[in-house]
């Protein structure tokens, strides 16, 4: 039986993959931790919970040993508007974590997955289909700590046989927990504001074509690639993946099929919109498809459904 440890388990991918690993493994043996005890309730009320600092690599090290970790999934990190506010923190966190991360796990001999992002890749990238390995020249701290990310888990998987894995993610959507500062957020906030007040101004333009991804498919794609043969992966650090893509305009078509009085406007946010202008408009996926099986359940019409009816009991509207 897996002995896992997941860093950042309360924010937007941690708390419901924490809670999906619990349910597979066993509770006892899937050990939440995080910054502080802030957040999901759910998460830590259901099995062992740690606080940890992942630029503590000590601290890291203790709790790997106290519960006997075989596998590590790192999620803590700064996003990308977030990150481009304190860029020396972001640094700080996403990339001195990943090394702390690592070592411990090449010390302790734990699989690591550490996921990427679409934001490791830049204005000079191919905007289509982008390819699994093509030019990869980011524009923020966040794609930088990303690109440099996938490479140090290749490093040790050659140098030291660590068993690295990752994916690069689009922009996730969950009803269960808020983003936390990205670039995609606003693919979250429109479900909440058509519920709530009828109306959402985007802070993201229209024509602006982003990949997005439900939340359901997100952790399935964590999961599955990390129990996936070893002997299949050619990539490992990091598979693209996505489910969908979509401007602010196509997203709000399909909320109004099911709240037609819904209007969306605009208050675009110049410095966000440059992030995400430098990002592709869609993924190809062919490689993580063909070397673990990757299959997404969600579309778009599939995804606004349900989140508009998880919602609509979350926020009993």
């Amino acid at each position: 039986m897996k002995r896992i440890l997941v860093t950042g388990a309360l924010g937007q991918i941690g708390s419901e993959l924490v809670m999906e690993l619990r349910k597979k493994y066993g509770h006892d043996n899937v050990v939440a931790s995080d910054i502080s005890s802030k957040g999901s309730e759910e998460v830590i009320g259901s099995g062992p919970f740690e606080i940890l600092d992942v630029v503590d690599r000590d601290k890291i090290n203790e709790i790997v040993k106290k519960y006997n970790i075989d596998t590590i999934y790192h999620l803590a990190a700064l996003l990308s508007a977030t990150g481009e506010k304190n860029p020396s923190l972001a640094w700080h966190i996403n990339m001195g974590g990943l090394f702390n991360v690592l070592e411990v796990a090449r010390e302790n001999n734990c699989a690591v997955c550490t996921p990427s992002s679409i934001a490791a890749f830049g204005p000079s990238t191919p905007k289509d289909n982008t390819p699994q390995d093509t030019l990869m020249r980011p524009t923020t701290m966040y794609g930088v700590t990303k690109v440099a990310g996938e490479l140090l888990c290749d490093y040790y998987y050659e140098k030291y046989g660590i068993d690295t894995r990752g994916v690069r993610f689009p922009g996730l959507i969950s009803y269960k927990s808020l983003p936390g500062g990205g670039t995609t957020d606003y693919a979250v906030h429109i479900f909440y504001e058509a519920i709530k007040n009828k109306k959402y101004s985007s802070f993201i333009d229209k024509g602006t074509f982003m990949d997005m991804m439900y939340m359901p498919d997100a952790i399935t794609a964590l999961i599955q690639l990390m129990e996936a043969d070893p002997a299949t992966l050619v990539h490992r650090n990091a598979f693209n993946i996505t489910a969908m893509s979509f401007d602010p305009e196509m997203l709000a078509a399909e909320i109004k099929k099911h709240i037609p009085e819904f209007e969306l406007e605009y208050d675009v946010n110049p410095d966000i919109q440059k992030i995400a202008d430098s990002w592709p408009n869609s993924l190809d996926d062919s490689d993580a498809r063909a070397e673990w099986g990757w299959n997404p359940q969600y579309d778009l019409s599939a995804m606004v459904k349900d989140m508009l009816e998880q919602l609509a009991i979350k926020l009993n509207a």
